[in-house]
């Protein structure tokens, strides 16, 4: 019996793992792949206090540094349900069963696909949701991002320094990024901005990507761009189908501020659950009140659990 399970090793877990070991709750931190979350295969962060810029593996880095060297138990396993037998949580999971007072989910999100003909059939060959991972496969060449918040620009200035072209396509006629992020956009001469156009058509040649057919939202015209590589960043969805709590109609899970979910002693904390703004410095916020809140649970259960 655990005091307390973490699902998730990205920052918002690492956080919360930090402050569980600090409160010398027994806590063992769950993760499916790699520790540090999507935000680790991000090639810069310019927005996290203390590091005016560092890559997101780095940060990561010192993020589960920082958590191992407090005694932080973490397992690579995959979590398959939650269940409530008596308030004890039973976590079944890849590796066997778990059971835990408490358990905070902090499992994040995955990208978004846009269900275009061509993006399933060669993702892996020139489809891409991720520019740090792939990017060096397409020096030289010319590729399209496709998306206009924070993620595309930075992964389309990112890209800029490989390929030897840059199409970034948004549906909207402004981009939502921050302006600082807008600013490196627009100074890099090899990136060209198409607005109020969308992806309509991954083609390909020799199963591997060679153009994109995009079109025009306002005259409905659609045009051939030649493209070796398609990077995609249209949002996420949150990685919540194992737990059974209220969830608003994109499956991000609701949450007080607080932290708590609809289940007593089930807490939610980063981007799988509902928030305005996803970013790391508010996943450790959430992460640390949901600790905080987790810690408060453990102690009311065991008062309980004295008096029965």
């Amino acid at each position: 019996m655990f005091d307390l399970v973490i699902i998730g090793g990205g920052p918002a877990g690492l956080t919360a793992g930090i402050y569980a070991q600090r409160a010398r709750l027994k806590t063992v931190l769950l993760e499916k792949q790699m520790v540090g979350g999507q935000i680790a295969i991000s090639d810069v962060i310019e927005n996290y206090p203390g590091f005016p810029s560092i890559s997101g593996a780095g940060l990561m880095e010192k993020f589960e540094e920082h958590a191992r060297g407090l005694g932080l138990e973490i397992r690579f396993a995959d979590v398959a349900d939650i269940t409530v037998e008596d308030e004890v949580k039973v976590i079944k999971t890849s590796e066997g069963e778990i059971r835990a007072k408490a358990v905070i989910i902090a499992t994040g999100a995955k990208p978004k696909r846009l269900g275009v003909p061509g993006e399933k059939e060669l993702t892996g060959k020139g489809v891409s949701y991720c520019a740090t991972c792939d990017g060096p496969f397409f020096r030289n060449l010319k590729v399209m991002v496709v998306g206009g918040g924070d993620t595309a620009v930075k992964e389309a200035v990112y890209l800029s320094r490989i390929a030897s072209k840059v199409y970034i396509v948004h549906r909207r006629d402004k981009f939502r990024a921050e302006k600082m992020h807008q600013e490196k956009l627009e100074s890099t001469p090899n990136i060209e901005r198409i607005t109020c156009h969308i992806l309509k058509e991954i083609k390909s040649e020799n199963n591997l990507v060679k153009s994109v057919v995009l079109e025009d939202m306002k005259t409905c015209e659609k045009k051939e761009i030649e493209a070796e590589g398609v990077f995609i960043f249209v949002g996420i969805n949150p990685t919540t189908d194992f737990v059974d709590v209220d969830k608003d109609s994109g499956g991000f899970i609701k949450t007080s501020a607080r932290m708590e979910t609809s289940t007593p002693g089930i807490f939610a904390a980063g981007d799988c659950r509902t928030t305005p703004l996803l970013q790391v410095a508010t996943a450790v916020g959430d992460g640390a009140i949901a600790a905080a809140s987790a810690i408060e649970y453990v102690e009311e259960f065991e008062t309980r659990a004295k008096n029965v």
